[in-house]
């Protein structure tokens, strides 16, 4: 069965279902560029892992301080009389994993080099210790002669860094074309509207692809079988606002 809202369904961003709808999504996105790219061109997942660190934001640069006090002269000459071992103690390093995310690639072939990153946002990209990994990342890759598309279906967190205000609306979708930067192409649509079709840049000369998003998540919808394991009966997702609660619960109501 379809979702009850017309575009993005806001129960969605729970984090009981996101994880699971992010990489679905990006299953079905990925299948709808394919379908279209033409044959000079390969379209394949890709992700990464978010180490789990320190919030960044609390992070302090840290210098050695030096200081040798030695009390008795004897004492120091006693504690320290003992030879190093030069064999090394092997001790395995401790290694923290966040998060796993994956993202889309669009490779030009034959030579398979990278033409475009798309990337559909999650909580971890929108807020700390994730987001200033993510940005970091996305700040090495406007370097490069790539296109980046970010799709940002989320309420809650920081909207991505802009030299100017965001337009008004819910849902986003930023195409940062390499040959027109710094400037970047936002595209806006509120909550109550459908996803909208919007482009995929790719390797001049040829054209766009355009991608309808609605399709793709309508595909995931249903082949994540997300009508019958969320409960709509339940509170309205936190992240909305008053008036966005009663409008979803009335989507919800006309529904059943």
């Amino acid at each position: 069965m379809p979702s009850p809202f017309p575009g993005f369904d806001p129960y969605l961003e729970d984090p009981a279902f996101w994880s699971d709808f992010h990489s679905t999504f990006i299953n079905y996105w990925r299948e709808a560029i394919a379908e279209a790219l033409p044959p000079h061109y390969e379209a394949g997942i890709a992700d990464r892992v978010y180490l789990i660190e320190q919030d960044p934001d609390s992070r302090k640069l840290a210098f050695p301080d030096v200081s040798v006090t030695v009390a008795d002269a004897s004492e120091w000459l006693t504690k320290t009389s003992a030879i190093a071992t030069q064999d090394p103690v092997t001790i395995p390093l401790k290694i923290l994993e966040g998060p796993r995310e994956t993202y889309i690639e669009i490779l030009h072939r034959p030579d398979r080099t990278l033409v475009t990153s798309l990337e559909l946002l999650s909580p971890s990209n929108k807020q700390q210790p994730g987001r200033t990994e993510y940005l970091a990342k996305r700040n090495a890759l406007l370097y490069q002669p790539v296109h980046l598309v970010e799709l940002d279906l989320l309420r809650g967190g920081q909207r991505l860094p802009l030299a100017k205000p965001l337009p008004a609306g819910d849902g986003y979708y930023l195409v940062s074309r390499y040959n027109l930067r710094p400037d970047c192409q936002v595209y806006a649509w509120p909550l109550p509207h459908a996803l909208p079709t919007l482009p995929v840049p790719l390797r001049e000369p040829d054209a766009d692809l355009l991608v309808s998003l609605s399709d793709v998540f309508k595909t995931t919808y249903d082949r994540g079988r997300f009508q019958r394991r969320i409960d709509y009966a339940g509170p309205s997702p936190a992240h909305l606002r008053p008036e966005e609660k009663l409008w979803a619960k009335k989507a919800v109501a006309n529904e059943g």
